[in-house]
């Protein structure tokens, strides 16, 4: 019989053979820079890294901002009316039914 194609017995997988993942070559993980500094200079770092990706944002104009609010609240009234309508309708046709 043939193998299944992509079965993970096929050595096209990419996977190493079992017996090669456990002779030990792989070296273990180092904290780096990381793992020496303490938890204050960490917390420095984080907010170092927040402020530069607040800076990477690029904010809207007032005018595009008035859009953009301008559309989500018609919008959110739209599904108002929409939602509205259909709860009218199925409490119209329960009371139909039911009586």
């Amino acid at each position: 019989m043939t193998e299944a194609l992509g079965s993970t017995a096929t050595p096209e997988s990419g996977r190493p053979d079992d017996d090669s993942a456990d002779d030990g070559s792989k070296k273990a993980r180092r904290g780096g820079k990381r793992g020496k500094k303490g938890p204050l200079a960490r917390l420095a770092l984080f907010y170092r890294q927040i402020v530069a990706e607040l800076r990477k944002v690029v904010w809207p104009t007032r005018s595009e901002l008035s859009t953009y609010t301008s559309v989500v609240i018609v919008f959110v009234v739209v599904i108002i009316a929409l939602v509205t309508v259909i709860d009218w309708g199925l409490n119209k046709g329960v009371s139909y039914i039911f009586g």
